[in-house]
C-alpha cells in the first residue's frame, strides 16, 4: 500500500477520494467503489500500486486503436478494481476483486518501461481494467514512458473526475473511451454510474490534442436499438468530431459477468450500427466483418486493411505519410 493521491479529508477520519465522478466518502476501514483505494485509520491508501494482474504485448488494433500507430504493437497492463460494476463485465474476475486479497507480484514502474523497450513496443498501453483507480501507478510509468520516448494510451470507462484528468493529461497520446450507451437509466442499471461525466470529458478529451477513439459494445436488448445509435452517432459527428473513429463490437454471453443468459450481437445489428453511424456523418466506422477496414472518407479507396487481429495481425497500410493513395486526401492516421 502507499498513500492516495487525488482526495482530501473530512471528518472523524473520513476521507472523500475525487479520483472519479463516485467521489466515494470512504470511512476507515472501508474501500471505495473500486475496491482499491482503503481508508487505513484515517488516510486513504492505493492497494493496487505496483501490483498488475495481467500484462501483454498486444497489436493497438486490440485496444482498439485503428487510428493511432496503426500495425504497430504495444505493451500493455492493468490492475485489480474498477469504478464500474458493469453486468456485462468480460474481466470481471480481475475488475471486481480486492487487490490486498490476491498477491500480484510486484513490479515497478521502470521495469514496466524496460520491459516495453525490450519488446519493441512504441507506446503502453493501461487497459484491461479501468486505468482511473490505478492512476498513481499508471502516472508514474507515464512519465517515465514520455522520458524514454514512448507514447501512453489509455482504455476507459471516461468516468475520470476532472482532478484526475487534469493530471493525465499531459502525459497522455491517445484514449478510447467506452460510450456504452446514450441512456442514462443504462449506465445506472447496468454500469453503476452515470452518462453525463463521461459525456463532458469526451467534450474535453476532443478539444485536448489527445487523440481519441470510441468503442460502444452492443448488448442485446440493453444497448442495441436504432434509436440509441442514432443519437449515439450524431452526438460523436456533431460534438467529437465527424472523423472520430467509432467501434462497434459484438457481446459474447458465455465470458460475461452477469450477463450470460443472453445471446450474442447478431451481425444484422452490427450492419445497421454501421449504416446509422454513415447516415449520421461519421466518416470512420468498424462494425467486424466487412467493416474493419479504414476507407478514405473523400474518394472510398482501401487506405488500411485489416485481416485478423491476434498475435500475429495482418494490417496493411496503403497509406502514403497519412494520406489516401489515390486522391491524397488526409486519412486522419496518427504516427
Amino acid at each position: 500500500m502507499i498513500a492516495a493521491g487525488f482526495c482530501h479529508d473530512l471528518h472523524d477520519k473520513t476521507v472523500q477520494c475525487d479520483l472519479c465522478h463516485h467521489f466515494c466518502l470512504i470511512r476507515p476501514g472501508s474501500s471505495g467503489i473500486c475496491h482499491v483505494r482503503k481508508n487505513v485509520d484515517g488516510r486513504l491508501m492505493t492497494l493496487n500500486f505496483g501490483q498488475p494482474a495481467a500484462r501483454a504485448v498486444d497489436p493497438v488494433e486490440k485496444k482498439p486503436l485503428y487510428h493511432f500507430m496503426p500495425g504497430s504493437w504495444t505493451y500493455s497492463l492493468g490492475t485489480r478494481g474498477c469504478n464500474f460494476t458493469c453486468s456485462n463485465c468480460q474481466n470481471w474476475e480481475i475488475s471486481q476483486e480486492e487487490a490486498d486479497e490476491t498477491g500480484d507480484p510486484s513490479v515497478s514502474p521502470e521495469t514496466i518501461v524496460d520491459s516495453a523497450l525490450r519488446e519493441a513496443c512504441p507506446s503502453i498501453s493501461y487497459t484491461y481494467t479501468e486505468p482511473t483507480v490505478f492512476a498513481e501507478y499508471a502516472l508514474a510509468i507515464m512519465k517515465l514512458a514520455r522520458q524514454r520516448g514512448l507514447k501512453n494510451i489509455w482504455v476507459s470507462n471516461g468516468y475520470m473526475a476532472p482532478d484526475c484528468l487534469d493530471a493525465v493529461e499531459p502525459w497522455l497520446d491517445a484514449v478510447n473511451i467506452d460510450l456504452k450507451s446514450m441512456d442514462d437509466r443504462f449506465y445506472r442499471q447496468v454500469c453503476g454510474a452515470r452518462l453525463q461525466p463521461v459525456l463532458d470529458n469526451l467534450h474535453r478529451i476532443a478539444g485536448s490534442g489527445i487523440h481519441l477513439e470510441i468503442t460502444t459494445l452492443v448488448i442485446p436488448g440493453h444497448s442495441d436499438s436504432a434509436e440509441m445509435f442514432g443519437r449515439l452517432a450524431r452526438f460523436v459527428a456533431a460534438d467529437l468530431g465527424s472523423h472520430t473513429p467509432w467501434h462497434v463490437i459484438p457481446f459474447y454471453p458465455e465470458i460475461s459477468w452477469k450477463m450470460t443468459g443472453l445471446p450474442s450481437t447478431s451481425a444484422e445489428t452490427l450492419s445497421a450500427a454501421y449504416l446509422i453511424g454513415k447516415k449520421a456523418g461519421l466518416s470512420y466506422i468498424y462494425a467486424g466483418p466487412g467493416h474493419n477496414d479504414t476507407l478514405c472518407p473523400a474518394c472510398g479507396a482501401t487506405v488500411i486493411e485489416r485481416h485478423r487481429f491476434n498475435r500475429w495481425s495482418n494490417i496493411i497500410r496503403l497509406d502514403v505519410n497519412g494520406r489516401c493513395p489515390s486522391c491524397s486526401a488526409t486519412a486522419f492516421i496518427k504516427d
